[in-house]
C-alpha cells in the first residue's frame, strides 16, 4: 500500500537556517519517505519548494507537485525547481487551471492535497496566524479525519 502524504507550510523561511530545516525534514519527512510513498507538495516558495528539493535529494518517494494556477505562475525559483524535476521524470505535477491566483485558488489547492492524502505535515511558523494557509490546511484535514503532524519552525 502506498503512503500518500500532504506537505504544509509557511513561505517565510528566509530566516530559518537551511541546515536547521534540513534536520527537520530528516526528522519528519525521511521515515514517511522510506517506504513506498507519495508526497503532495504545493508549488510555493518557502517550505513548500524547500521540501520538494530535500525529498528529490534524499529519498526515492513519489512526487506529485500541485499548483494552483499553472507551473508558470508560480515563484521563479520555484518554477525552476519544478520544470526541472518535472524533467528529470522526478514529479509528476497537477495544475488546478485556477484563472485568479489569490486565497481562494490556495485553499482548493490544499483541500485537493489533503483529499488526496492519509497523512498531512504542516510546518508553521511559531508567530503565523492561526487564519494562514498551512494552519487552514491542518485543520481542514482535521475536519477530514487525517492524521496530522505539526512541526513548528
Amino acid at each position: 500500500m502506498e503512503r500518500s502524504v500532504a506537505i504544509t507550510g509557511t513561505r517565510s523561511i528566509s530566516d530559518a537556517p537551511g541546515g536547521e530545516l534540513a534536520e527537520l525534514f530528516q526528522a519528519y519527512l525521511r521515515p514517511f519517505s522510506e517506504s513506498a510513498a507519495r508526497f503532495y507538495v504545493g508549488g510555493a516558495s518557502g517550505v513548500d519548494t524547500a521540501a520538494l528539493q530535500w525529498l528529490a535529494e534524499n529519498s526515492e518517494a513519489s512526487l506529485t507537485v500541485v499548483v494552483p494556477c499553472r507551473v508558470v505562475d508560480q515563484p521563479a525559483g520555484s518554477a525552476e525547481v519544478i520544470d526541472r524535476l518535472r524533467g528529470e521524470d522526478r514529479a509528476d505535477v497537477v495544475e488546478m487551471g485556477a484563472t485568479l491566483l489569490g486565497k481562494a485558488a490556495y485553499h482548493e489547492r490544499n483541500r485537493w492535497m489533503v483529499d488526496h492524502s492519509g497523512l498531512v505535515i504542516g510546518f508553521p511558523r511559531g508567530d503565523e496566524s492561526v487564519g494562514g494557509g498551512t494552519w487552514y490546511t491542518l485543520n481542514y484535514a482535521a475536519e477530514q479525519g487525517k492524521a496530522r503532524l505539526v512541526v513548528p519552525l
